[in-house]
């Protein structure tokens, strides 16, 4: 969980798309170990599915379509982020002491085995959603949405709901429904606009 969160906020503080895209690698075998661990504890011959295809479709596939797509494009720097790395690292501290917080209380609390853990999840929560609405360009909100994903997985596993069959359906499902989402979004993206930066779509018009 720790590698989770300290590639999240690498993934704010990084200015090359091809460093982002190995940051997110690594951050989905972290998950990949989270849920093998689970695996290990349940036996949940379910979980052995989700973990197999996190661990192609994540940690494999998707940065290879990533790197494909900065090749493609030209997309070696990423574009740039709202506000300023002092600021931004003020609202990250500000996020995780939100969620480490006692108004979080009842839900970190849910396993008090693993509170610290879930703490650290609804941290990467926030700070993934952060990344969603401060970058500019369309790769990093992409990684943003997907990195998501990996935290609301792992707090999943660590409140003790990855046994239930439908929620690891639903896990297999978003895992190829977003990679899909983003490989289209990104392209259609660059074809019309020339750029991953979402602020030259500031001016369409009717």
């Amino acid at each position: 969980m720790g590698i989770i969160f300290l590639t999240l906020i690498f993934l704010h503080l990084t200015k090359k798309n091809f460093i982002a895209t190995v940051a997110y690698a690594i951050q989905s075998f972290a998950i990949v170990i989270i849920l093998l661990n689970s695996f290990f504890e349940t036996g949940n011959i379910y979980m052995y599915v989700v973990i197999l295809a996190t661990l192609i479709i994540k940690v494999i596939l998707a940065p290879l379509f990533f790197n494909r797509l900065i090749k493609k494009h030209d997309l070696v720097f990423s574009a740039s982020t709202y506000l300023n790395t002092p600021l931004m690292l003020i609202i990250i501290a500000v996020l995780t002491f939100v969620a480490n917080s006692r108004k979080f209380a009842p839900l970190t609390g849910i396993i008090p085995a693993n509170q610290t853990l879930l703490s650290l999840a609804l941290s990467s929560i926030f700070i993934s959603l952060f990344l969603i609405v401060n970058r500019k360009g369309t790769l990093s909100q992409i990684l943003g949405i997907l990195s998501l994903e990996n935290s609301i997985v792992a707090f999943i596993v660590f409140a003790g709901l990855e046994q239930s069959v439908g929620l690891q359906v639903g896990v297999i499902f978003d895992i190829f429904i977003w990679i899909i989402i983003a490989f289209m979004f990104m392209s259609m993206i660059h074809k019309h606009f020339g750029s991953q930066d979402i602020t030259s779509m500031k001016n369409l018009k009717d």
